[in-house]
């Protein structure tokens, strides 16, 4: 998938004067965000859950080659092999391998974000194999040609009205005036259309939510049953997975799934929860012939013993831009890559660099949200500071910014200064704006009136307030400073 990311101040302008896109968005509060407040409240739990989901990862990623020569171990006892990668180009040539082998002319593909970041679609469509998406939302946007924008919902950005005009158009054959309306319509006509391809294809590629040492079994999260069909049909099944989704043991996948679902869609736990070890054995009813596991790196190994070794705890779940005031506005296409949101905006530069992904740990009030929410505590404010020190110290952030900050800094060394520039800002904008109570636009603040109101200070500023609260209290006490 080509990047954008250099681009992302332009793409997150379009992305906020579209007006269809930013109805689509409107759905994020109460779809993820109420339905995960509702079912962690059921469970007293959860923040315990947090805890150790953390310390089962930091655990694995102190011992990462262990755990991963173990799996492969297991892997290769129970019939599969396992195929360790470096790059992008190293697994997609290991994919097609498997395919040319099976002489596959279709492979069906479950939801995976690896298969995204290493474009194995267009690549197998350039080597004369058709990949079909089988995840409702990934063939909404197959279908439309373009790619996720959310990493557990990848159509969140499209209406239902968009998504019957694309159904009608790719779907010709049938009845132009059925009734396309409700979430339903879209996935008995998706399921009639997917169902032989199931049945044709000679590979199913799946992602994986985790790889388990202990057994050398893989698993995979979904709520729509098309991943079992896409591993259990073809004649082979491949797994793509980067290096950070091992676990120990089957008891330590059982602790963090209570965390997923719960974070990621607001369920107990996701309909489906599938765990694959091997290919069919003699006496099984069903399963592939072949069972292959994808080891993907592309630049993770380098995170480690780094400052952002703690993003590898990631475990998808998206809590963190379904809580994001940023993605909320500008969506997922605007972060120009795989991965959006608080976590892409670590991920991303971490894998294509901060030359390219600059912007993105930019993109950020640091609210702090996505650091409350995330079930394995990761500290995306903190490794985003870091990005943005390193952008800074490269000489790579914009001119205006670097003057910006290079002014901020001669008055913030400087407390009397700051006090009086920053009391005389508020005092004069509070009064041009006293009427109104919000500005529609200012010289030098077009970034933010273009696309929001600015509110009128309306009163001293915070230096000001605290210190009057101070001399308060030590009056109130006597004047012994207590």
């Amino acid at each position: 998938m080509q990047s954008t990311s250099r681009s992302f101040k332009q793409n997150a302008h379009h992305a906020l004067q579209d007006a269809t896109l930013q109805r689509a968005l409107g759905n994020i509060k109460t779809g993820f965000q109420e339905k995960r407040r509702q079912v962690i409240a059921a469970l007293p739990e959860f923040e315990a859950l947090r805890d150790a989901g953390r310390d089962i990862k930091n655990h694995t990623l102190a011992n990462l080659d262990f755990y991963l020569e173990r799996f492969e171990e297991r892997v290769t006892e129970a019939g599969g092999v396992v195929h360790w990668c470096r790059t992008p180009a190293e697994a997609r040539q290991t994919i097609l391998e498997i395919c040319r082998r099976r002489n596959a002319r279709t492979v069906t593909k479950g939801k995976s974000m690896i298969a995204e970041e290493i474009g194995l679609n267009e690549f197998l469509e350039a080597n004369a194999i058709e990949p079909v998406e089988t995840d409702l939302g990934e063939y909404i946007i197959q279908l439309r040609h373009e790619p996720p924008s959310h990493i557990i919902a990848p159509a969140i950005h499209v209406t239902r009205e968009q998504i019957a005009d694309d159904f009608r158009r790719h779907h010709s054959d049938l009845d132009p005036n059925r009734r396309l309306e409700e979430p339903r319509d879209f996935t008995d006509e998706a399921r009639a259309k997917l169902r032989d391809r199931y049945f044709q294809a000679d590979v199913g590629i799946t992602g994986a939510n985790f790889l388990i040492a202990e057994t050398g079994s893989t698993v995979i999260v979904t709520n729509e049953g098309n991943g079992d069909m896409t591993q259990l049909l073809g004649k082979a099944h491949v797994v793509v997975a980067s290096l950070e989704k091992v676990v120990p043991t089957l008891d330590d996948a059982a602790t963090i799934l209570r965390l997923l679902a719960r974070s990621a869609t607001g369920q107990e736990m996701s309909v489906y929860t599938t765990f694959s070890t091997g290919p069919r054995r003699p006496g099984d009813l069903d399963g592939p012939e072949e069972f292959h596991v994808v080891l993907l790196d592309n630049g993770r190994s380098a995170m480690l013993g780094t400052e952002f070794q703690e993003m590898l705890r990631c475990i998808r779940c998206a809590a963190c831009m379904n809580h994001c005031p940023v993605y909320a506005a500008v969506g997922g296409h605007a972060y120009g890559w795989v991965y959006p949101g608080p976590m892409g905006a670590v991920l991303t530069p971490s894998l294509i660099g901060v030359e390219e992904a600059g912007h993105l740990p930019n993109a950020s009030t640091f609210c702090g949200r996505c650091e409350s929410v995330c079930p394995m505590r990761i500290p995306l404010p903190k490794m985003m500071r870091h990005y943005r020190t390193r952008e800074y110290e490269r000489g790579l952030a914009p001119g205006t910014v670097r003057a910006g900050l290079s002014l901020w800094s001669f008055l913030a060394t400087r407390p009397s200064l700051y006090r009086f520039v920053t009391g005389m800002a508020a005092w004069t904008l509070g009064a041009l704006g006293r009427r109104a109570g919000r500005f529609k636009s200012l010289p030098m603040a077009g970034g933010w009136t273009g696309v929001r109101d600015l509110p009128a200070p309306e009163g001293r500023t915070f230096h000001t307030l605290w210190a009057e609260r101070q001399g308060a209290e030590r009056r109130g006490s006597g004047g012994t400073g207590r």
